[in-house]
């Protein structure tokens, strides 16, 4: 076993640890509520712990098998997220060929890119080639009406559900001195980092939080993102040890991989909010559809990505 699948074993085991800790403490404040009454809160809080029993088991397999699984488990939540997302969005007839290229062109295009490590195209493949090329497609079938709107979700919907999303395995591609092979782990800090930070920020929002920061598109409070800012940045400390950052720089770097996320979770609120409806799917128990699971990890992973790239390599 090399040192990175020590680290991964590890890190694996830590993390079904705090979830056994976690599902512990929610039946214990379950056993101490009233049976008589509802308690949403611990309920929705016991249930995205039990899904996230899956997803961890299927992110720690990923992680031992190396870089190809990787890849594939991302592609894998990037088709269904933008399955997703298109689902719940408005098109018409003549953007068929529009959502054919953007589900079996552009998505697997991508991760081909990011597979065999060319960045440069990586990044530019969807928000230069997919945004011009795209409504070109729409526009030759002669439909002109919500013309903007139609392509516009579409090409929103690349950019969160696909680009953002592989930059989490195009982490896997720095170069850092000193790291090698290690820049695997660099994916499991930031999934650890911003998930658990969400779970603080829900549970703490719910329970102490008192001053909402969005009231008509969201739960959240000041007192939940302070309380889930302080968690990250704790968790990005006591991980410092699989990153090139140190421990401090490890923390500072948590902060805005943290907040970025929130705003993420904010953005996808508001479109639901706008759109009317509470989930964007069932697939996850609990937590809705991969795009309610993941909104805050597709919109930190650009961020930590060029913040490493730039400060670190």
């Amino acid at each position: 076993m090399t040192e990175t699948s020590g680290d991964i074993a590890l890190i694996s085991l830590g993390v079904l640890g705090l979830l056994f800790l976690a599902s512990l403490g929610g039946e214990v404040l379950r056993a101490r509520l009233s049976t008589d009454e509802n308690h949403p809160t611990v309920e929705t809080y016991l249930t995205r712990v039990n899904s996230w029993w899956f997803m961890a088991g299927a992110a720690a397999i990923a992680l031992f098998v190396g870089p190809w699984a990787i890849t594939l488990l991302f592609a894998f939540c990037s088709f269904a997220a933008l399955r997703e997302f298109l689902t719940l969005t408005r098109r018409g007839r003549a953007d068929h060929w529009a959502l054919v290229v953007a589900f079996y062109v552009m998505l697997p295009g991508q991760y081909l890119l990011v597979a065999f490590d060319r960045t440069g195209l990586a990044t530019t493949l969807i928000p230069v080639y997919a945004f011009l090329f795209m409504p070109i497609l729409s526009a030759l079938r002669g439909a002109g009406k919500n013309f903007m709107e139609r392509i516009s979700e579409t090409q929103w919907a690349l950019m969160i559900t696909v680009y953002c999303a592989s930059h989490v395995p195009m982490l896997m591609g720095l170069e850092i001195e000193c790291y090698g092979e290690r820049a695997l782990l660099l994916i499991a800090w930031l999934v650890i980092v911003v998930q658990l930070g969400d779970l603080a920020e829900y549970f703490a929002g719910r329970r102490i939080g008192k001053r909402q920061i969005a009231p008509s598109i969201s739960p959240k409070t000041l007192e939940g993102i302070a309380c889930g800012l302080a968690f990250a940045m704790f968790i990005g400390w006591f991980l410092a040890w699989i990153t090139p950052f140190g421990a401090l720089g490890a923390a500072l770097m948590a902060a805005p991989v943290f907040l970025v996320g929130v705003g993420g979770n904010l953005v996808l609120a508001a479109i639901k909010t706008d759109r009317g409806f509470r989930n964007w799917g069932h697939l996850i128990p609990g937590q809705g559809g991969f795009v309610d699971q993941l909104d805050s990890v597709f919109f930190a992973a650009p961020l930590f990505y060029h913040l490493t790239r730039f400060f670190w390599t």
